[in-house]
């Protein structure tokens, strides 16, 4: 008699719980016992205490101020660095090297040369020479360009960021040597993430460095925009992959009924961490650290099976670097465990999704952060005016800034009970807000610095920021203490674009300050001129009520509700005017991003209805029809209404999609108001069946087995 409960799914779930902790091997010391993280940290990163140590004193020197000043490196200088790293890479296994570029995919990308070469008699030697360390050439016609070049234009070159160590990434049978790396086309064109985001760290750095002249800071030569990317993912059993192809090729469940309990009792957020999962995150940890990222905090999240991992403050390209180490390291680390990462931004309806709060905040050559309160009132006006300045930035382009967190994905999250509404507003805090109400009053008007933020009882802040400023978990931009946290990031996207998109609106709005600075001759007047003129983006309230969207309407700040939307805020007058005035973007460039994000958005939401199709047709009818043959009066009746409304809700899908228009932005908009509609209109009546039919015959991991049963 065949047994009803051995079916895939069945045998996926009893893999999943059976999967015991799985061990690893730890870096250790010379006695064998688990190693300090401090002693291992960075081992495989080329970083600058092993260029000290390889380089020539002179050689060391003029590579730091290349760092320094931004300059491309000299001949000289690379063939010492690139002699010094291949001979420490060779010692370390390594036995290839590739340029490590981000393109517009939102993913990495690597092409590896041996380091093999030939003497002049014919012998096998190891080469890298400085001008294969510079520049490399991958094929550039299969890399988004949103229509900047031709299929056929096929030369692009990527050229090594200095500012980015190299580093070493493990192969299953050898090493590679990693060169972070830009990438552009033949004519010069950015084709990537990397080039945009260091340009905006340019755009940072001299207007902020003018500021702080203005207000009299001595010794500042550098400002540079530091980031702190928090990542959030959910992991669930692999074995459940090979019976969801949603979520190994979309990345989220297009059809599950809920479970009947989700994150209902907020029990798993900050819970103890399961024993599986924290063999999972101890190795994760142990990679990064390996590779110089300086994974900080991890924790259970309040939705079952999501848990996150946050670093240290870095220097905006590095980080942007380390996140997608991170969430490489993530999938890799997790295949090893039997687990399954999901970086989507909502794998699972009816719970939390998923984002990416990018800290951001700025800190000059002598490692002081602009934005933190400080000891004494010069040190506060500099708080004051840099806090003034980003208000100013973020005010005048909140549509640059919510276009930056666009994508199919993150609709699902903005505007839902765990992320961000898709207006874009800042967040200060009663305390804050009432010294940027008084000094916008103009009270401090004509007095001596000293005086003034004496008056305001702002002599001092590090209480306000640490104290008596609370979170507000609904705002998108929010003051966190010392740092703004842009929270509507989604979990899944490389944070160079949001983070290029932020630091281009704030030297926008330090240039600003800059020029009212000269026009007033007063600091705290063209301050105060800053903090009134951006009122209407402040909003310390709740984001998610319906009044605070009737308000903002009403402030003439911009609620660009989906993708599409958004995106085009992105090519207005204003938004082009930003980008290349400040020399981050030509007007090709900003467009072309447009273009690949439109498209991106297009082929996403098409994949989505095509696995939904292809699953009801698949393994949801042919379910229902089996469970037909042995249902009783009552459920065959309830059975057969839901089959009959699920096959015209299926129909009705089909039949929109034989008709989809052409025209990537007229297609966008289309797909944003009448097909998913339809497809999730076909959704509900697919999990409708769900909850109907037996469980012995339901082909597909449900969400209380994805969610809860995952193994110890």
């Amino acid at each position: 008699m065949e047994d009803p409960l051995a079916t895939p799914r069945y045998a996926a779930v009893s893999a999943a719980l059976s999967r015991g902790v799985r061990t690893f091997t730890r870096p250790s010391d010379a006695q064998g016992r688990p190693a300090r993280i401090s002693a291992y940290f960075g081992s495989k990163v080329f970083g600058s205490d092993r260029m000290r140590e390889r380089l020539p004193p002179e050689i060391f020197r003029r590579w730091v101020a290349i760092v320094e000043q931004g300059a491309r490196p000299e001949r000289s200088v690379a063939d010492a660095i690139a002699h010094a790293v291949k001979e420490w890479a060779v010692e370390q296994g390594a036995t290839h090297f590739c340029h490590w570029f981000h393109p517009m995919t939102g993913l990495t990308a690597e092409k590896h040369d041996s380091f093999l070469a030939f003497d002049g008699t014919g012998r096998a030697i190891e080469k890298f020479t400085g001008s294969m360390l510079i520049q490399s050439e991958p094929d550039a016609s299969s890399f988004p360009s949103g229509g900047m070049r031709s299929t056929f234009e096929a030369r692009g070159y990527t050229s090594w960021d200095p500012t980015s160590p190299m580093f070493l990434m493990d192969t299953p049978n050898g090493r590679t040597l990693c060169i972070p790396s830009a990438f552009i086309g033949y004519h010069g064109q950015a084709l990537d993430e990397k080039a945009p985001l260091l340009r905006s760290m340019d755009a940072v750095n001299h207007a902020a460095t003018k500021l702080l002249q203005l207000l009299g800071e001595q010794g500042v030569s550098r400002v540079t925009p530091t980031v702190g990317p928090e990542q959030e993912y959910f992991l669930v059993d692999r074995g459940y992959l090979a019976l969801r192809p949603d979520l190994a090729i979309a990345g989220r469940s297009v059809l599950g009924a809920r479970a009947p309990k989700g994150q209902s009792l907020e029990d798993h957020y900050f819970g103890s961490i399961p024993a599986r999962v924290l063999s999972f995150m101890e190795e994760v940890e142990t990679e990064l650290y390996l590779l110089g990222v300086s994974a900080k905090t991890r924790h259970n999240e309040v939705a079952p099976s999501q848990f996150e991992l946050a670093p240290i403050f870095a220097e905006a390209n590095l980080a942007a670097d380390h996140n997608q180490l991170v969430m490489s390291t993530l999938r890799t680390v997790a295949a090893r465990h039997d687990l399954a990462v999901l970086l989507h931004e909502k794998p699972f309806a009816g719970v939390n999704g998923s984002g990416k709060h990018l800290n951001w905040s700025m800190a000059d050559n002598r490692g002081v952060n602009l934005l933190e309160p400080g000891h004494d009132p010069h040190q506060n006006l500099v708080f004051l005016a840099s806090i003034a300045a980003v208000m100013l930035g973020v005010h005048r382009h909140a549509g640059v800034l919510r276009a930056a967190i666009a994508s199919y994905g993150n609709d699902f999250r903005l505007g839902a009970n765990e992320a961000p509404p898709a207006i874009i507003s800042v967040f200060l805090g009663d305390t804050l807000t009432q010294i940027v109400e008084d000094v916008a009053a103009g009270k401090v008007n004509n007095k001596p610095t000293g005086q003034a933020m004496l008056e305001l009882g702002i002599s001092r802040l590090p209480t306000i920021a640490q104290d008596n400023t609370d979170r507000n978990r609904t705002s998108p931009f929010a003051f966190t203490g010392n740092k703004f946290e842009f929270r509507a990031v989604g979990a899944s996207a490389s944070i160079s674009w949001p983070a290029t998109c932020l630091n281009t609106a704030v030297a926008d709005g330090i240039e600003l300050l800059c020029q009212k600075i000269a026009e007033k001759g007063d600091i705290m007047e063209a301050v105060a001129w800053a903090f009134n003129a951006s009122r209407a983006v402040r909003f310390d309230g709740n984001n998610y009520s319906q009044e605070w969207v009737v308000e903002a309407e009403g402030r003439g700040l911009p609620h660009a509700r989906n993708t599409p939307a958004a995106l085009d805020l992105l090519i207005t007058p204003s938004a082009t005017e930003l980008f290349t005035s400040k020399k981050v973007l030509t007007e090709p460039e900003l467009h072309a991003r447009y273009e690949v994000k439109l498209d991106q958005y297009n082929k996403r939401v098409e994949i989505e209805v095509d696995l939904l199709l292809r699953l009801v047709d698949g393994s949801v009818i042919p379910a229902v029809e089996r469970d037909l043959a042995n249902a009783g009066v009552w459920r065959r009746a309830k059975l057969e209404a839901a089959l009959g409304s699920l096959i015209g809700k299926r129909e009705a899908l089909a039949e929109l999609v034989a008709d989809a228009p052409a025209g990537e932005h007229t297609k966008a908009a289309w797909l944003s108001s009448t097909l998913i509609p339809a497809f999730f209109a076909l959704r509900d009546a697919a999990d409708a069946v769900e909850e109907l039919a037996a469980d012995n015959i339901w082909p597909l991991p449900k969400y209380y087995e994805l969610l809860f049963l995952n193994g110890n």
